[in-house]
Formats: C-alpha cells, sequence, structure tokens
C-alpha cells in the first residue's frame, strides 16, 4: 500500500511539472503574439498528421519485432500481434502511470504467451539501454548538424544544471549525488544479507536473477544485425514523423531534416521527464525551434500539434490492442 501511494505521490509531482510548463509557456508568449499561436493552430495541415500516424505505428511494430529478437536466446517465440499489442497498451498505461506500461506488457505476454514475467523485464532495461544510445547518437547527429545552432543551448542547460548559485561548476552538486547513489546500495547490500532468510527477499532474489538473464540474453542474441536495424529503423521513423510534422504549420514547414533532428533530440527529454511528455515536449521542441530562428508561440503551437498526434495515436491504437487482446488470444486458442 506504501508502495502504491509513493508511485501515486510521484506521478502527481512529474504531472504538476508538466501542468506548470504548460502554464509558463503560454505566459512566455507576449499578449501582441496570441493571435500568431492560435493561427498557428486554426491554419495548420491537419492532413499531414496522417502520415505521421502512419510513420509512428510502423515505428512501433518495429518495436514489437525487435523485442521479439531479445526473447529468442531464452528460448521464447511469441506472436509478432500479442507482442505488438502488450506493447501499445504498455504505452497506454503510462499515460496513466509512469512505468506502468512496462510492468503491464511482460504481465500480458506472460498470461498470453506463458512467459515468465521477471526475465520479460531484463529484455526490456535492454530494449532501453540501446533507446538511451540510439537517442545519444541522435544527440551527436544533431550536434554535427546543427552545432552553431544549438550546441549553445545545449552547454546552457547543462550549466544550469550544475551551477552553483555564484554561477561557477558545482563539484559539491556531483558529489553529493554520487554520496547519496553509494549510500542506497550499501544499505541495499546490508538489508539483503541480514533478512535473507525471509521469503520475501527470496522472491525479490528471484526476480532480481530474471532480470539479469533477460540483460545477458544480449550477448546470446542470433540476430544482432536485425536487431541493429531496427533500432537504427524506430529512430529513422521517429525523425522522419518529426520531419513531416515540422510541415503542419506556418513558420516551421522550411525547416530542414537538420532541425527535425534537434528537435527530437531535446523533445525526447519531455517525453522522459513528464508523464507521456505533457508540457515538456512542446517546450522542449518550441525552444530548438527558436534557435531555428522560428518565433517561440510558432514552436509552442507545432510542438503542441506534435506532442497531440504522439498522444492519440498511443490513445486510440492502445484501446484498439486493449480491446482485441482477449478476443484475438480466445480465437487463437479455439
Amino acid at each position: 500500500m506504501k508502495i502504491k501511494w509513493l508511485s501515486v505521490i510521484q506521478y502527481l509531482i512529474f504531472l504538476g511539472i508538466g501542468i506548470f510548463l504548460v502554464w509558463w509557456s503560454l505566459h512566455q508568449i507576449p499578449d501582441e503574439k496570441w493571435e500568431d499561436f492560435k493561427g498557428s493552430l486554426k491554419t495548420a495541415n491537419y492532413w499531414l498528421m496522417i502520415p505521421v500516424f502512419l510513420i509512428l505505428s510502423l515505428s512501433h511494430v518495429i518495436r514489437s519485432m525487435r523485442w521479439k529478437i531479445l526473447m529468442k536466446p531464452m528460448g521464447y517465440s511469441p506472436g509478432l500481434i500479442n507482442v505488438f499489442f502488450a506493447v501499445m497498451i504498455g504505452y497506454l498505461a503510462n499515460l496513466a502511470i509512469p512505468r506502468l506500461g512496462e510492468v503491464l506488457r511482460c504481465t500480458i505476454l506472460s498470461r498470453y504467451e506463458k512467459i515468465p514475467a521477471d526475465k520479460l523485464i531484463g529484455t526490456i532495461l535492454v530494449e532501453r539501454a540501446f533507446d538511451v544510445i540510439c537517442l545519444g547518437l541522435v544527440f551527436v547527429i544533431a550536434f554535427i548538424g546543427q552545432y552553431d545552432v544549438i550546441g549553445g543551448y545545449a552547454i546552457q542547460l547543462f550549466r544550469e544544471a550544475f551551477e552553483s548559485g555564484s554561477g561557477h561548476f558545482s563539484v559539491q552538486k556531483i558529489v553529493i549525488i554520487l554520496l547519496v547513489l553509494t549510500a542506497v546500495i550499501i544499505a541495499l547490500v546490508i538489508l539483503f544479507k541480514k533478512l535473507n532468510h525471509l521469503s520475501i527477499v527470496s522472491a525479490i532474489r528471484k526476480i532480481i536473477r530474471g532480470i539479469w538473464e533477460g540483460l545477458i540474453s544480449i550477448r546470446n542474441l542470433q540476430q544482432k544485425g536485425l536487431f541493429l536495424l531496427y533500432s537504427a529503423a524506430i529512430w529513422a521513423l521517429y525523425i522522419g514523423g518529426t520531419w513531416v510534422g515540422l510541415w503542419a504549420t506556418t513558420g516551421t514547414a522550411g525547416l530542414g531534416l537538420p532541425a527535425a533532428i534537434s528537435a527530437l533530440a531535446f523533445a525526447s527529454i519531455g517525453m522522459i521527464i513528464t508523464p507521456g511528455g505533457i508540457g515538456a515536449y512542446a517546450f522542449f521542441l518550441a525552444k530548438v525551434l527558436e534557435k531555428n530562428g522560428v518565433s517561440f508561440e510558432i514552436g509552442f503551437a507545432n510542438g503542441t500539434l506534435q506532442w497531440f498526434a504522439q498522444f492519440i495515436i498511443i490513445l486510440i491504437v492502445g484501446f484498439i490492442c486493449l480491446g482485441l487482446l482477449p478476443w484475438y488470444n480466445k480465437k487463437h486458442a479455439a
């Protein structure tokens, strides 16, 4: 019960951050620019959301195919349709409570494909690790393609995170973070040793072993090249979807592929720090577009539109998968 309350509190905090960013971003728009913001949304080419819908839906299909590859070294080969259903339902759950989707999609495959959920958690960790690497590569490509545009902005964000009140680099902040992490790890190790006789500790150890088995499955991948190809395809589609989305509003339609890569890189941070990227996605995308000569209100309008398109995709496809999941498996079993 206590853990549930902590999850609820965590969700409310990050949701509050997202709502605050929406409010704060809207207040960044000068009164005389409000008509530009509303006009950008009114005159937007909403038909372009159809190819964005198709592009991002295809990325989710490829993500499902990539996840299947991670299960093969453990001796499991679930059906692609069930894997896709699990992925989309997981995304849908993440809109409500962050990280709930990862647990839910493991539970779904565990139920319908008879795969131990603890082992699947390890494969998701591998997925996340590769996504972080891919995001890092997107940042590198963005820096190479637009260093003169976004290099200064990235340095500014880094300084704001680690500078002291006097404006100097704060070593104290980094030391405190490292000390806290070390103390937590030591405390957990000691606690596990002292409470080793309890059944709950044994259960946790079993889960950790399952996660570890999932993590090391990457060494035994039979299709490493295909796994890397799928990873590249997923992020290429993300970039393509962002680029097409930029053409939807006046003022951003003339931006090239390098601007789309930069926008995706920084907007992805927004998807991480707030539930579903609410507020933060549009804010970071607008800030990057501002560096490309687009006014904040136009960039925020485009970012809001692109975020809403992704939200609708998850909502529509997620609920369709939620409805089809039991029907498909009942029919398949029959």
